[in-house]
């Protein structure tokens, strides 16, 4: 394989795991500086990448193509969506890739990759096997050509390392070479949030996720929010729904001083997440988004395996609680002020 390959990572989404899979962007800049390193993602998460988009003497992402699935999927029979899908797979096979690497286990991910132009020795790596509390859909190892398998209980960024490790022949990145995701200058530079309402020092709290057992229960986020309002933090509890925003002003009724913030976006989030003195979350992935960020961070797990996804890279994240083993409010509280403490 030449010094200068072309590239093309194939993370559709989520928030958390298009997150996870940041750092193989590093590993792979680290030792292939001269190579053009595509990503496809879902379009509502471009705003992740453009930080990490090649330029100013920055080389990161070459090229970011959004991929509209899920607003295709409603309107199948629309003449628009066939148009943006076609143009999608022009905007996709502009370059001939020499190696895809897809760490997200799905048909939709493994079609993209089908799509792509391809060299005639193309190596397209992805997963062999499933891991514990992942989505995986066997089918999609048809449209490889090497199948990685990895442990069953695996970190999402271990995953992705395992992938990319199979794929470009190079011993398994271990988690002592500690993950990258954004460039620390670029980080340094977040602005100040507009968010209106918040007034610092205020603790951020992530309450709400996509599966109801994952949550932490609401006695305990307010048992938490009224300690926390006693050392003067400002509690915030942001939401994306209208039913996570009933939920979210049902907890911050009985906190003193608590906020429920007008809805931001997912490009907002990194000037109200940057600002806080705290974030404290459930596994979802704003919480995720904290821990990147290298921003101070209590990391909830209720029901699902810390192994999966917690923050192991930086002394600025706690992790408590485990699947099907809740944190109590006192570990919460020791662990969120031990982070708040100069």
């Amino acid at each position: 394989m030449s010094n200068s390959p072309k590239i093309l990572l194939v993370k559709l989404s989520s928030l958390g795991d298009v997150l996870h899979n940041l750092p193989i962007l590093w590993d792979l800049r680290a030792r292939l500086p001269e190579a053009q390193i595509d990503w496809v993602v879902e379009e509502g998460y471009v705003h992740l990448l453009e930080p990490l988009l090649s330029r100013n003497g920055f080389r990161g992402i070459d090229r970011i193509i959004p991929f509209g699935l899920r607003r295709w999927k409603k309107n199948l029979f629309n003449l628009t969506t066939w148009k943006e899908f076609f143009e999608f797979r022009k905007t996709l096979q502009a370059s001939t890739y020499d190696v895809l690497i897809e760490t997200q286990g799905l048909l939709k991910s493994a079609i993209v990759c089908s799509l792509a132009k391809k060299s005639p020795s193309a190596i397209v790596a992805g997963l062999a096997n499933a891991t514990e509390f992942s989505g995986y859909e066997p089918l999609a190892r048809s449209f490889y050509n090497q199948s990685v398998q990895v442990p069953r209980q695996c970190h999402a960024v271990d995953r992705s390392r395992w992938v990319m490790c199979s794929a470009l022949e190079w011993p398994l990145i271990e988690r002592s070479n500690s993950p990258q995701f954004y460039p620390a200058e670029w980080v340094s530079t977040i602005s100040k949030s507009s968010v209106d309402g918040l007034h610092a020092p205020y603790v951020l709290c992530f309450h709400s996720t996509a599966r109801e057992a994952k949550r932490w229960s609401n006695d305990k986020w307010i048992a938490l929010g009224k300690e926390l309002s006693t050392h003067g933090y400002q509690v915030v509890f942001p939401w994306g729904s209208l039913s996570e925003k009933a939920l979210s002003e049902l907890l911050a009724a009985q906190i003193p001083n608590a906020l429920v913030p007008p809805a931001f976006s997912i490009e907002d989030a990194f000037s109200v997440i940057a600002g806080a003195a705290l974030t404290v979350g459930v596994d979802t992935g704003l919480t995720h988004l904290a821990a990147v960020l290298d921003r101070p961070t209590v990391e909830i797990y209720c029901d699902s395996p810390r192994w999966k996804t917690e923050g192991y890279w930086s002394e600025k994240i706690a992790n408590v609680g485990d699947i099907q083993n809740p944190p109590s409010v006192q570990e919460v509280l020791e662990a969120s002020l031990g982070l708040l403490r100069p």
